[in-house]
């Protein structure tokens, strides 16, 4: 049976914007990144989503699993971000706002890699050329530090909360933001 069109885009209606249990939908906005087309540490960006997925449903083992795996592929070694790193903060700091989540200390301290990360411009700094290739690294790690600036305004409530580890790592992230 077919339904009536709602007027709305799909990523837009709010029938669906609840789960079972009440509150919204966390992560709604994936489906509006290319991520086929971004890249990570591994090659095509695409299981992004399913890992990103994982960390806000999956159990701690599942969550903690997939943390590691998006760490590798987005801030590899801690220090060395992609051009799909900018694209994932926005649902890093989503996630580290739900208490449901299980790994959120972890999740800010990645953060505070992102924010801390420096590796493409040191390179360049040695390397000028570096600044001219078609894909150009530097400006991905200045990307995914102004996306972590960008929501630093949830810090405040982060550092207040009564998770200890989270509320450390929130302090540290702040510390390294300068908020």
């Amino acid at each position: 049976m077919r339904t009536a069109s709602t007027g709305q885009p799909s990523h837009e209606r709010t029938d669906r914007a609840a789960r079972p249990g009440g509150g919204a939908t966390p992560l709604r906005a994936l489906g509006e990144v290319p991520w086929r087309d971004l890249r990570d540490s591994t090659g095509s960006a695409a299981a992004i989503p399913l890992l990103l997925t994982t960390i806000a449903w999956g159990g701690p083992e599942a969550a903690s699993g997939a943390l590691d795996e998006l760490r590798n592929r987005v801030c590899q070694y801690g220090f060395v971000v992609e051009q799909a790193t900018a694209a994932t903060v926005p649902f890093l700091w989503e996630l580290a706002q739900l208490p449901r989540v299980t790994c959120r200390a972890r999740i800010l301290q990645l953060l505070k890699s992102i924010a801390d990360a420096r590796q493409w411009e040191h390179t360049a700094s040695a390397y000028p050329k570096l600044l001219n290739h078609r894909e150009n690294p530097v400006a991905w790690e200045r990307a995914a530090r102004r996306a972590v600036h960008a929501r630093k305004g949830a810090l405040r409530q982060l550092m207040a909360e009564e998770d200890a580890e989270v509320a450390r790592a929130s302090t540290a992230l702040a510390r390294a933001l300068g908020a």
